[in-house]
C-alpha cells in the first residue's frame, strides 16, 4: 500500500508540474483521449461495483446469473447519445462547468438547482462509496492493526486530497489510467488463481460456470414485474449511462478536457467498449467464486457482497490478496479523487462565479484550495455520520435518494435542448423571480416519483420501476417546465 501510493504521489507531481488554476480545472485541453477512456473505467465501476457486481450473479439463488449485462448493453445506447448529443453542445459552449448551459438557456435559478443537485448527489454518494469501501477494508486489513475507522477513513481523504489538490483533472487522468488497469489486473489474477486452485483451464472453468447456469444472459420470459426482464434492464442501462455518465459533471469533465470534440467522441466509443468486457469479467470472477464455494463446501455470506473478499482474502494465495486490497482500493479512489474534483471545479464554477469574477490569479489559486480542503472534511463527516447509524436499510436509502437528484438533470437538459420555450418571469412586488420556480418543480417531480416507486407493487399489479424511475423523474420534471413555461417569442 505504501509502495501503491508513493507511486500515485509521485505520478501526481510529475502531472501537476507548472499547474495552473485552467490546469486544475479543464487539464489545458491536452489530456491524451485513450487515457481518458480508460480511466473512466475505473471511475465508472466504483469500489461498490467491485466487490458487488461478482456477487450478483448467484444472489437468489443464481437466479440473476449474467442477467446485469442486459444493462450494460443498454449502456451503449446511453453512450451514443452522450457522443453524438451532449459533447457537441459541451464543446460547442466551451464549458468547464456543464450547468452553466442551463444559466445562459434557462436562467439563474435553472443553473442553481442543477448544480446543487450535482453537488447533493456526489457528496452523498462519494461517500457512500467510500464507506462501503473502507468497511470492507477495515474488517479485513484495519483491524489487524487495530487500527480505528475514523483514522482509516481520515488517512483516506488526506491521501485524495495531497495527490488531487494541486493538478486536480490533468492529475486525475492519470491516477484514474493506474488504478483503473490495478483493479483489472486484481480481478485477472483471481481468476487466474481460482481456476488453478480448482485444477481447471479456461475451457474447463466455462464448461463448469455454465453447467450451474450462471450463464444466462438474456431474461424475456418474466415480463414487466420480473426485475431481470430484459427490456426493463436494457432501457435502465440506457438511462443509467445518458443522466449518470452524460449529465455528471464528475464523468463529463473528463472528456472536456480532450483537445477537440472528435478526440472526446473518440474516448466515449473506446469507453463503452472496454467497459463491456470489463463487467463480463467481473461476471465470470462472480460466477467462479460461486463455483469455488460450491467445491470448497465454504459458506456463502449473507450479504453476498462479501463473498470476493471472504474468498480473496482467507481462501486464496497471499498474493491474491494483496492484488484484491490493491484493486478495491484503487476502485474506491478512481471514483473519490474525481469526486472531489469535481465538487470543488462545479462550486468555484456554478456558485463563486469563478470564471467570471475578475480575481488575481493567487487569489483564485487559494479560494480553490480553500474549497477543495472544505468538500474534503465534509466527505470525512458524511462518511462518520453514515458509520454511525449503522442500518444497512438506511444506508442503501440514502444511495438510492441520491439517485433520485439525476431526474431533474435529466429534464432540465432535455427541456433547454428539445424545445425553444423560455421559463416565465414570475414577480411578487419588485421582486423579479424568472425561472425560480424551476426548483419547486424539481422538488415535487421528486416527491411525486419517490410515491410511484414505493408504491409501486401495490397501485400497477406488482410491477416495481427500479432504475426506469429516472425516466419517470425525468418526464416529470420536463411537464413542470412546459407548465411554467411561455413560447420563445
Amino acid at each position: 500500500m505504501i509502495c501503491y501510493f508513493s507511486f500515485l504521489t509521485v505520478v501526481s507531481y510529475l502531472s501537476s508540474r507548472g499547474a495552473t488554476n485552467e490546469t486544475f480545472f479543464k487539464a489545458n485541453n491536452s489530456s491524451p483521449w485513450l487515457l481518458v477512456a480508460i480511466g473512466m473505467i475505473g471511475a465508472s465501476l466504483s469500489g461498490v461495483t467491485f466487490i458487488s457486481i461478482p456477487g450478483l450473479v448467484g444472489a437468489s439463488g443464481g437466479n440473476q446469473a449474467f442477467s446485469y449485462m442486459q444493462m450494460v448493453f443498454g449502456y451503449l445506447v446511453g453512450y451514443a447519445v452522450i457522443a453524438y448529443v451532449l459533447l457537441p453542445l459541451y464543446y460547442r459552449w466551451k464549458l468547464t462547468s456543464i450547468y452553466a448551459y442551463l444559466g445562459e438557456r434557462l436562467g439563474f435559478m435553472s443553473h442553481k438547482t442543477a448544480a446543487g443537485f450535482f453537488i447533493l448527489s456526489r457528496v452523498v454518494g462519494a461517500s457512500m462509496r467510500l464507506f462501503l469501501v473502507a468497511i470492507v477494508f477495515q474488517k479485513f486489513v484495519m483491524d489487524y492493526y487495530h487500527v480505528p475507522f475514523f483514522v482509516t477513513v481520515t488517512i483516506t481523504i488526506l491521501l485524495i486530497w495531497a495527490y488531487t489538490f494541486q493538478g486536480g483533472i490533468k492529475t486525475i487522468v492519470w491516477t484514474d489510467t493506474i488504478q483503473t488497469v490495478t483493479m483489472i489486473l486484481a480481478v485477472i489474477f483471481t481468476v487466474l488463481a481460482i481456476t488453478k486452485s480448482l485444477d481447471l483451464n479456461l475451457t474447463e472453468m466455462w464448461t463448469e460456470i455454465k453447467s450451474l447456469g450462471y450463464t444466462k444472459v438474456f431474461f424475456f420470459e418474466g415480463g414487466w414485474n420480473d426485475p431481470n426482464n430484459f427490456f426493463k434492464q436494457f432501457v435502465s442501462g440506457a438511462l443509467i449511462a445518458t443522466a449518470m455518465t452524460g449529465l455528471d459533471q464528475d464523468m463529463m469533465q473528463k472528456n472536456l478536457t480532450c483537445n477537440s470534440l472528435a478526440s472526446a467522441q473518440k474516448n466515449i466509443k473506446v469507453f463503452s467498449i472496454i467497459l463491456v468486457f470489463a463487467n463480463l469479467l467481473f461476471l465470470i470472477l462472480g460466477a467462479l467464486l460461486y463455483l469455488y464455494a460450491s467445491k470448497s463446501g465454504l459458506e456463502i455470506p449473507t450479504r453476498t457482497d462479501q463473498l470476493y473478499p471472504t474468498i480473496a482474502l482467507t481462501q486464496l494465495p497471499a498474493y491474491v490478496g494483496v492484488l484484491f486490497v490493491l484493486g478495491l482500493i484503487a476502485a474506491a479512489y478512481s471514483s473519490a479523487d474525481s469526486a472531489l474534483t469535481s465538487l470543488t471545479t462545479s462550486f468555484c464554477i456554478d456558485f463563486l462565479g469563478y470564471d467570471k469574477n475578475q480575481w488575481t490569479e493567487s487569489k483564485k489559486k487559494r479560494t480553490r484550495i480553500y474549497v477543495h480542503i472544505a468538500f474534503s472534511i465534509l466527505l470525512l463527516f458524511v462518511i462518520l455520520i453514515v458509520k454511525s447509524l449503522n442500518n444497512d436499510a438506511i444506508v442503501n436509502n440514502l444511495f438510492k435518494a441520491a439517485s433520485y437528484t439525476y431526474g431533474p438533470l435529466m429534464g432540465l437538459f432535455a427541456f433547454g435542448m428539445l424545445t425553444k420555450r423560455q421559463l416565465k418571469e414570475w414577480k411578487i412586488g419588485d421582486l423579479n423571480l424568472k425561472d425560480s420556480l424551476a426548483l419547486v418543480v424539481a422538488l415535487l417531480a421528486i416527491l411525486i416519483t419517490y410515491q410511484l416507486d414505493v408504491n409501486s407493487k401495490e397501485w400497477f399489479g406488482g410491477f416495481t420501476f427500479g432504475f426506469t424511475t429516472l425516466a419517470v423523474n425525468g418526464l416529470l420534471m420536463f411537464i413542470g417546465l412546459f407548465a411554467i413555461s411561455s413560447p420563445n417569442k
